[in-house]
């Protein structure tokens, strides 16, 4: 980073709409929204860059530049300058004003040039300021800029995602760029062009090529008129395209001459106008902005209902933890009065300490008597497979909450567990609890079974707003404008890993926990309402809800892992490994890190030439990526031996070395964590350790599943997978007579596709034909292009485009399902499933192309996915049911995508097995027949 001179006048020039992108593509992830649906990601990014300048550097003047709308000499020169970037997207365009009022507010001048871009400004007042004796920095994280540096002019790169920023200076230019002369970068980008702006530059010609040309030609010109000194096809291109590089050259030249009409006094640094700033931070909802600034007193204003619609608006970034209180006639109250932001010291409220055996039973007393209870644990830590019980919070009305510790001797948590077990273990008495599934297997490792109906905020909250922030702190904000006790408050630094929180006073606890089962216990009457607003009460009831007990039960059971097998296998990777190392070792003529995708790079493009002109990288690294080597492995060994090489150590590395120490001390099994409220389309994600990522294409990757081993040898392990579920759920959805008559017929689908599409009798449809059909069906599932089919294939794009063609005409009623689909998530801004969950796509309607192909994409395939998970999840509801009432000894253990694994007795293999292909058969029914394959084995491989 190069260190400025001292100098009395600093000016700070911003480059307006590179930094209003930057910012607004950073938070793209979690981006911000009002509770009424404008987004201000890029006036909340833009507003702490220029925050950061101001504290940190301090200008003395300071002023911000923006391109217009008017052609600029360039485009008169080159007509397709800039002629193939897309709109502006919308996001972007409606927070522009904003951020013109956030420059105001701040009393920062805004200079916009017609028929001038930014750059030409800022470098014109960057030479002015310096011939004034100003150090000036032009902040930006354009690379155009660099040209523009000297010893009084530096250009300052603002750090991403709370990285370092980068100021440079002369040295860092030469360095970074490999020249003599700051005005050769001017060389260097007008030989490689920009893809961005549309600038061609020399075709083949590269940003290591160009520097490698400017180091020996010194300049374009100079190349130009020495081009017979260059040899093949490089000579032909220089030669060729030598009008095309002087133009290139004009077109990244920055001016300096702009009559832009400023005194450079008119550019001094000034106070915000606090009433301004005030009212714009107040509209854009940055409460944790607007009170570090103005103190406690300052107020977010409201700018529309928060509709299920335009929830995830509501969602905070991992920048911020500011609070959006709502004020709604239903939203304003947590204790009975009216909140804008209160905390626990601020409200009435009684939470209770039953430390007693008598006052136990008299609680117990109390709530026996009701309906239903909202239920909460405090423990340990935040596995619940090996968590310790601190205490119990129980809520039956607002405001009031009771909080019966558990000490850290067993026996007495016993005693206190059996004491209240006729509660838990009541069926009659439904719980309420957010994550409710931590608490019921917390209790499943304690001995107790936690029974009644299940109802979860959390998975409440998931269904209102799929993509949006479910903790119960931020929805405590979201809905009541109350802010819980932070955990760190309780246990500092240490973290409930550590057991600290039997450290804390268990009056604290008690107050932290009977604050959670309170709000809880509010936020459940709210959330009742919303889904039934939005009609998911099947999807909340039928399914989530009742699944449950299910996973806990899934959990609690774990699979046995042959610890033995998986560690002679890892040994046998080893050895693998090593052979493959010394085999593109040989191959190369020397040793590199295989690792390095820089080295990699170099021995595949540079020595070995595989391609003549290899994909790079942004940072002008060669691709390395296994999507790029996977189309090179024909062309020699050396690739397919690196793509062997990286399979064998990742599974080696992420699954292989890491499966058995996943294993329970105590039980000897492996106990993954489901989670139900991970994806959008529902599907249940299996974490710590993640066995639904296993890949089992390879033979190696199916050796992991061998090591997943029935519990002894009196027991079997099932598989029990649903076929082709996906496709059967859109020939069900669409109605498409052709798919259904397959279905019916119990054709081979891919085959019956093949003969339809190559319009050949079925017993002519070769297994090329039919592996072509199989990426047609499923990639029409996911709204595959022509373009997608032909890289998929490797074929010519005529034929892919006649491919999808005939598909259509051969299925037409799935164009007409997709055609709908998407017509009806662009009316109503969602999609559902057949059960009713949501899926809401904001972008179904955006004027870029790009964006709304996406969110179209999203539309057709989220129904079918969504339905294939709630089928899923219904099936293993029924299943563990019937599992249930029939005191059946086989345990449902895993579920991974449309299949779920048994362990089961040998004797009752010839009655569980055609009750569990019934029961998934007929958990959601269909105008298709389902199909459940089965399969035993003494571990996961056979069975599967």
């Amino acid at each position: 980073m190069s260190e400025s001179p001292e100098a009395s006048s600093r000016l700070f020039l911003l480059d307006g709409m590179a930094l209003t992108y930057r910012a607004h593509f950073a938070m793209i992830r979690s981006p911000r929204f009002t509770t009424g649906g404008q987004c201000t990601s890029a006036v909340f990014g833009v507003f702490n860059t220029v925050m950061e300048i101001i504290n940190r550097d301090q200008p003395t003047h300071i002023a911000v530049a923006f391109d217009t709308a008017e052609p600029t000499h360039r485009h008169e020169e080159f007509a397709a300058y800039k002629a193939q970037r897309d709109a502006i997207p919308e996001d972007i365009a409606s927070q522009l004003p904003l951020v013109f009022r956030l420059f105001e507010a701040l009393n920062i001048p805004v200079i916009r040039c017609p028929g001038f871009e930014a750059d030409d400004v800022m470098a014109t007042l960057a030479g002015e300021a310096e011939q004034a004796g100003f150090d000036t920095w032009l902040v930006t994280p354009d690379k155009d800029f660099d040209q523009l540096v000297t010893d009084h002019v530096f250009v300052l790169k603002p750090g991403r995602g709370g990285g370092q920023r980068e100021v440079l200076g002369v040295p860092e230019v030469l360095q970074k760029w490999q020249i003599q002369r700051v005005d050769q970068v001017i060389d260097i980008l007008g030989l490689m062009g920009d893809a961005s702006d549309n600038i061609p530059g020399i075709p083949g010609i590269g940003e290591k090529t160009a520097q490698k040309l400017i180091q020996q030609y010194d300049n374009v010109e100079n190349l130009l008129q020495h081009a017979e000194q260059l040899k093949g096809k490089q000579r032909e291109r220089v030669e060729q395209n030598a009008d095309q590089a002087r133009l290139s050259r004009r077109l990244v030249t920055i001016l300096r001459d702009v009559p832009h009409g400023m005194k450079l006094d008119e550019l001094a640094s000034r106070p915000p106008d606090q009433t301004r700033l005030r009212q714009l931070l107040s509209e854009l909802q940055f409460e944790t902005l607007g009170k570090r600034l103005f103190g406690g007193e300052f107020k977010v204003q409201q700018t529309g209902d928060a509709s299920p619609t335009h929830r995830s608006s509501l969602s905070e970034t991992a920048a911020s933890s500011t609070s959006v209180p709502l004020q709604s006639p239903q939203q304003g109250m947590l204790f009975g009065d009216e909140l804008e932001e209160q905390t626990l010291s601020d409200v009435k409220h009684a939470y209770r300490i039953v430390r007693t055996p008598d006052e136990q039973i008299a609680l117990i007393g109390v709530l026996s008597q009701q309906e239903r209870i909202c239920f909460d644990t405090e423990t340990t830590g935040l596995d619940p497979h090996s968590a310790e019980l601190v205490g119990m919070a129980f809520c039956i009305r607002p405001h009031e909450a009771s909080y019966v510790p558990c000490p850290a001797n067993i026996d007495e948590t016993r005693a206190i567990l059996n004491r209240f077990r006729p509660i838990l273990e009541n069926p009659a008495i439904g719980k309420i609890g957010h994550n409710l599934k931590y608490d019921a297997t917390v209790l499943k490792w304690h001995g107790v079974e936690l029974r009644g109906r299940l109802e979860d905020t959390m998975l409440s909250h998931t269904l209102v707003d799929p993509e949006g922030r479910h903790n119960l702190d931020q929805l405590s904000l979201q809905y009541f404008g109350y802010r819980k006790i932070p955990t760190s408050d309780l246990i500092g630094e240490r973290g409930k890993s550590q057991k600290c929180m039997r450290d804390v006073d268990v009056d604290i606890v008690g107050q932290y926990a009977g604050e959670d089962v309170d709000i809880t216990w509010q936020l459940h009457q709210q959330l009742v309402k919303e889904i039934e607003q939005a009609e998911l009460q099947r999807v909340c009831y039928e399914v989530e809800f009742p699944l449950i007990p299910v996973l806990v039960d899934m959990e609690f059971e774990g699979i046995r892992l042959d610890v033995e097998a998986i560690t002679a296998y890892s040994r046998q990777l080893a050895e693998e490994i090593d052979q493959l190392q010394e085999k593109i070792f040989d191959a190369a003529g020397h040793p590199f890190n295989i690792d390095s995708p820089k080295q990699l790079g170099v021995v595949l493009y540079d020595e070995l030439q595989l391609v003549k002109n290899p994909k790079k990288t942004p940072t002008g690294q060669y691709t390395t990526r296994e999507a790029e080597l996977t189309t090179l492995a024909s062309k020699h060994e050396i690739v397919r031996d690196v793509l062997d090489y990286r399979n064998a150590t990742k599974l080696k590395s992420v699954y292989v070395d890491q499966l058995p120490r996943a294993v329970n001390p105590k039980t000897g099994r492996v106990h993954t964590n489901y989670s139900q409220a991970w994806t959008a389309t529902g599907r249940i994600q299996s974490n710590n350790p993640n066995l639904q990522t296993i890949p089992v294409r390879k033979e190696r990757g199916r050796e992991i599943r061998a090591a997943f081993v029935a519990r002894d040898h009196e027991h079997r392990l099932l598989s029990a997978d649903y076929s082709q579920i996906e496709l059967r759920i859109m020939a069900a959805l669409s109605q498409d007579e052709g798919l259904l008559d397959a279905f019916r017929q119990g054709l081979d689908i891919h085959a019956a596709t093949a003969a339809k599409v190559y319009k050949l009798e079925l017993e002519q449809v070769t297994r090329e034909m039919r592996n072509t059909a199989k990426t047609v069906n499923f990639g029409i599932l996911y709204g595959i292009s022509a373009f997608g089919l032909q890289q998929r294939l490797g074929i010519p794009r005529e034929e892919a485009n006649g491919l999808i063609e005939n598909y259509f005409q051969q299925y037409p009623k799935v164009r007409q399902y997709i055609d709908d689909t998407i017509a009806f998530a662009q009316k109503n801004g969602f999609v559902q499933t057949l059960t009713g969950r949501r899926r809401f796509l904001r972008d179904i309607n955006s004027q870029n192309r790009t964006i709304r192909s996406t969110a179209e994409r999203l539309a057709m395939n989220t129904p079918i996915q969504g339905t294939a998970a709630d089928m899923l999840k219904l099936a293993m509801i029924a299943v563990h049911r019937t599992l249930r009432e029939g005191n059946f000894r086989t345990k449902m253990l895993l579920t991974v995508h449309d299949e779920i694994v048994f362990d089961m007795p040998l004797d009752e293999q010839e009655t569980i097995m055609p009750l569990i292909e019934q029961q998934m058969a007929k958990a959601l029914p269909l105008d298709v027949p389902i199909v459940v394959e089965l399969g035993v084995g003494d571990n996961w491989l056979e069975a599967h």
